[in-house]
């Protein structure tokens, strides 16, 4: 059984590709806002070096967020038309839990939200404690962690990943979660006050 993993909401892009629990290829590419031009690219080489087509992939496992809005839906798209057009069933899994998988122990997973604050999160051994949120960033270092995954800097257990992953039925309605409003709706709300 092959497992594809992608993720592109942080500033690492990540790849990997597991044959019956096994790591075949896995690629963390540090991106500089060039995700787009990697992303099909290495699935691609991945499978070519492995000596399949998409066709043979028994599963895809999307990172949905949250995280940069541009690089969330990458992924995003890429997991949906493969599982849509191919047939192949697609799992999402939170970008916070897959950048904290590869740590035993609590883990405070956090992701640059800017102007001072992190989409945030605690994991022990794979599972959630309390809620994914946006808030200061100094106000998450407070919470009681063994180890910090950051979004440039981390370790996928794609095992644990594979295991905590959940089936999203229609692959057409798959969709990032940017745990805040985009600046767009946010205009588009106010423009919207101002009209009432």
């Amino acid at each position: 059984m092959y497992t594809l993993i992608i993720d592109s909401a942080t500033k690492v892009l990540y790849h990997c590709l597991v044959k019956d629990n096994q790591v075949i290829a896995e690629k963390y590419t540090k991106g500089q806002n060039d995700h787009a031009k990697n992303i099909v690219a290495i699935i691609d080489q991945f499978l070519k070096n492995e000596g399949i087509t998409v066709d043979n992939l028994d599963k895809i496992i999307c990172g949905i967020g949250p995280g940069s809005y541009t690089g969330v839906r990458m992924a995003v798209s890429v997991a949906k038309m493969m599982g849509a057009f191919k047939h192949i069933p697609v799992y999402e899994i939170s970008t916070l839990a897959l950048i904290s998988s590869g740590y035993k122990g609590r883990v405070l997973a956090t992701i640059d939200a800017r102007r001072g604050n992190s989409f945030s999160a605690i994991y022990e051994n794979g599972k959630l404690i309390g809620t994914e949120e946006i808030r200061n960033t100094l106000s998450f270092m407070e919470e009681k962690h063994d180890f910090v995954a950051t979004e440039s800097e981390y370790i996928v257990d794609p095992n644990v990943v594979i295991n905590n992953a959940v089936l999203h039925e229609n692959p057409h309605s798959l969709k990032p979660n940017y745990l805040q409003e985009t600046e767009a709706e946010r205009n588009l709300k106010n423009e919207n006050k101002k009209n009432d």
